[in-house]
């Protein structure tokens, strides 16, 4: 399925929520972020990685996970991707957040664009601690 196909799947579900209860806000536009770069970190069937953290990233995170095997940094026109640096926000896998996190490196959440089904991996209280938009 084209990307074009999946984002109208996407919206013709209707609302999203954010781990705090409310409609989900975007990410990023640019760069597009999202599974189905729509802007936002979006639930959808099809993702199987669950790129529900909307992320900033750090120098510190993104050298993390090009070592344990995702690097975020190069650019792969073949996945509409285009590359990230520090600043950039980004929808990351929940559990690869996770994995940061536990290795003291996760970057800066907004809980706003992070999508409800992040708490599939995470702790609210532990994305709340990483937060950029709301007081923990």
């Amino acid at each position: 399925m084209r990307f074009a196909e999946l984002r109208q799947n996407s919206v013709m579900r209707g609302k999203q929520r954010n781990v705090l209860g409310g409609e989900l806000k975007p990410c990023s536009l640019d760069p597009m972020t999202g599974f189905t770069r729509s802007g936002s970190c979006e639930g959808h069937e099809a993702d199987q990685g669950c790129h529900a953290v909307c992320a900033q990233m750090t120098e510190e995170f993104l050298s993390f996970s090009r070592k344990v095997g995702n690097d975020l940094s190069t650019p792969r026109p073949e996945y509409n991707f285009p590359g990230l640096k520090a600043g950039d926000r980004w929808c990351v896998c929940a559990a690869r957040w996770e994995e940061a996190r536990l290795a003291g490196k996760a970057p800066l959440v907004v809980l706003e664009s992070t999508h409800e089904s992040a708490l599939g991996h995470t702790e609210l209280k532990e994305l709340r601690k990483h937060a950029s938009d709301v007081a923990g």
